[in-house]
């Protein structure tokens, strides 16, 4: 099941489609879905995760916890709005284009793809470019 909750003041636009999305993301990629909860919040928030969980005192789009049996899909996927915004005006995107890749960005991790090594980012790209392109 997959769960969208909110620790800052954000709306997310067709919740119940970009459930679907996600879900038919993750059976395109041969896995099973289990309990999948987005956390949306802010750089503070997501700033206290990091140093807490990962010791980075950095701030970041996106932290995921995987607990993941096997291809049976778990975990928390903890969003920072104000990054995903800083990024879009970055990139020269939409707001909801950057939302949505960060979103599916996290799911691709749980589906086993990687993003350290230069290789392993493209094919990163590629996928998110795939999903984001079944998104209507």
């Amino acid at each position: 099941m997959i769960s969208f909750n909110f620790e800052t003041e954000f709306n997310l636009h067709n919740s119940e489609a970009l459930g679907e999305w996600i879900s038919e993301t993750i059976q395109s990629e041969g896995c099973k879905e289990g309990d999948i909860n987005y956390v949306f919040c802010d750089d503070e928030y997501l700033h206290k995760l990091n140093v807490e969980f990962l010791k980075h005192d950095t701030l970041t789009d996106i932290i995921s916890f995987d607990y993941s049996v096997g291809k049976e899909l778990h975990g928390d996927i903890f969003i920072s709005i104000e990054r995903v915004e800083e990024n879009a005006q970055e990139l020269g995107v939409i707001f909801h284009t950057e939302i949505h890749r960060v979103m599916i960005h996290g799911i691709l991790h749980y589906c086993g793809y990687k993003d350290k090594e230069e290789k392993d980012k493209m094919q990163m790209r590629q996928k998110e470019d795939f999903y984001l392109s079944k998104l209507t």
